[in-house]
Formats: C-alpha cells, sequence, structure tokens
C-alpha cells in the first residue's frame, strides 16, 4: 500500500483519538475497546458473504461517524464512544493494509490482497 495512504490513516486515527479525549472515559477504554470491532470476524463462520457482511458494517466509516454525531445529538455517551471506536479502529486496520473485505474471501480487500505487498 502506499505510503501516502497509510500517513492518511495516521492522521485519521490521531482524529479518533481526539474524538475520544472528548468523553469523559478513562483512557485505558480505548485500550481495552479498540480491537472489539474484529469481533465481526466471527461471522465469517457462516461463510464468506455473511462475513464479509459483518465485517464490513463494523468497519464501515460512515457508520462510526453516524453513531458518533448521533450520540452527541441524543446526549448519549455510550452511543458516541461506540462511535470513536469504531472510527479508530477502521483507521488503523487500513493503515495497517487490512480494508473491507470482499465476498469472495478474507484476504480480498478494497485495499488489494492481504500478505501481497
Amino acid at each position: 500500500m502506499k505510503s501516502i495512504i497509510k500517513l492518511e490513516e495516521l492522521g485519521l486515527f490521531i482524529l479518533g483519538i481526539y474524538f475520544f479525549s472528548q468523553m469523559e472515559y478513562a483512557w485505558w477504554w480505548f485500550l481495552v475497546l479498540i480491537l472489539v470491532p474484529d469481533l465481526s470476524m466471527m461471522g465469517y463462520v457462516f461463510g464468506d458473504k455473511v462475513g464479509a457482511l459483518c465485517y464490513n458494517i463494523a468497519h464501515h466509516r460512515g457508520i462510526a461517524i453516524v453513531l458518533y454525531l448521533f450520540g452527541i445529538y441524543c446526549s448519549n455517551a455510550e452511543t458516541q464512544l461506540a462511535g470513536a471506536i469504531l472510527f479508530s479502529h477502521s483507521a488503523m486496520d487500513r493503515m495497517l493494509g487490512y480494508g473491507l473485505k470482499y465476498q469472495t474471501g478474507f484476504k480480498y480487500t478494497h485495499l488489494g490482497e492481504i500478505g501481497n505487498k
């Protein structure tokens, strides 16, 4: 993956950390929750189509932003937290080369095939 994309994702990851810092949670919550979106990989137990759908929903930045803003609008800290974690996690994954999944298998992503660098 191109270095410029990795830098862009690093910037978005830092922005996600900033979003988190605006909330009243202790920092250890960020460390505990940052990998929770990867539980969506359990969808692959039911095949590539279901797995890709579950994974992509949990790693979609648009959904993360909507959750974060909805949490602000409704004054719901948990929803806002979920949005910040999803946003940060998605940026972190993309920074590492893990993109949204195609239905053909876990290693096929919108950023290219995982393992083919």
